[in-house]
């Protein structure tokens, strides 16, 4: 009778345990949520997830609290992510740097974001533009091309860091173009900006929220944007795609994830619920202001979205040989 009885707590505690995560799913969010960024303050992901946390907070009716991890182009703050427990409560505001490049660069394993990251939704897109100091003797795309080829390793390119997306679309440039520059890698944005405008480099490939000020005031000169339609910042600048390069289509995305194995419910939830906020007027402009276009995906075509883009983007990873020192 003692067994019989032991056996019954046991299954009836094995139901208890197993019906009790979707009314934890459906309670979601009891308490708050944190959203881990792997940049520090400021910048466009950060921005991004504050422009999002106030917004989830109102409409969910919990705090969603943006935790800055810095710190090793990402990779600490993916791990930190992809180790959390997966109810919902840890999410992570990423870039294509810390999801797709950093483990690759750093030649660690300690997390894919095939296995350890669901996607949730897109969150914006930055389009990059190639910018010059103005005293690089091309107005255009295709003089600029034509002086790399006639002068090559001659220019200097600066880079906000190695594997950057900024970076990356340099390299692909170089090798589909068989045109060469050096290229000058920055702890950031800022110092690689200031250096462009000081002319100690000449060109770069630089997030149009980073460079529309130094173009406006004609620090800089603009000679093409990635994207598929102009920039509404600057639209009398041509995309690469209409001058005939479709290939250079390098964007800044940030995104929404939860770790693997949230249930199905709260990614609903949270994705439905972002897909109100980012299509809210002020929410938009917000974005705008920032230099980026509010997007949404569903998590399936968002998924689909990083697989082409790591398809892309690992083999001149790759092929480039980039790597952390």
């Amino acid at each position: 009778m003692r067994l019989f009885a032991i056996a019954g707590i046991a299954v009836t505690a094995l139901i208890a345990a197993l019906s009790s995560t979707p009314a934890a799913a459906q309670q979601w969010p009891a308490r708050s949520v944190k959203l881990i960024v792997p940049y520090p303050a400021g910048g466009n992901v950060d921005g991004a997830a504050r422009i999002i946390a106030d917004k989830l907070q109102t409409m969910l009716g919990q705090p969603f609290i943006v935790e800055n991890k810095a710190g090793a182009g990402g990779l600490i703050a993916g791990e930190a992510f992809a180790k959390s427990t997966p109810d919902g409560y840890t999410l992570f505001v990423g870039a294509n740097g810390p999801v797709l490049f950093a483990p690759e660069i750093a030649k660690r394993d300690v997390y894919n974001w095939k296995r350890d990251f669901l996607p949730i939704t897109s969150i914006s897109m930055t389009p990059l533009v190639l910018e010059v100091h103005p005293s690089v003797a091309a107005k255009d795309l295709k003089e600029f091309f034509d002086l790399a080829r006639r002068e090559p390793g001659k220019m200097t390119m600066a880079s906000p860091g190695a594997g950057t997306t900024n970076h990356l679309l340099s390299e692909l440039v170089q090798s589909t173009l068989g045109v060469q520059w050096v290229t000058a890698h920055y702890r950031g944005n800022a110092p690689a900006i200031n250096d462009l405008i000081g002319g100690q480099v000449q060109f770069a490939f630089d997030q149009i929220s980073v460079g529309l000020p130094f173009i406006k005031n004609g620090n800089v000169r603009a000679l093409a944007v990635t994207g598929s339609h102009r920039a509404s910042w600057i639209p009398d600048v041509p995309t690469f795609a209409e001058l005939g390069y479709k290939e250079f289509d390098g964007q800044t995305f940030t995104g929404l994830f939860a770790p693997s194995g949230t249930p199905a419910e709260i990614v609903t939830k949270l994705h439905d619920t972002m897909a109100t906020i980012l299509k809210d007027p002020a929410i938009v402009e917000k974005f705008n202001t920032l230099g980026a276009e509010a997007v949404t995906m569903t998590p399936a075509a968002f998924k689909s979205y990083l697989e082409a883009e790591d398809a892309k983007w690992i083999p001149v990873v790759r092929k480039a040989n980039i790597k952390t020192d």
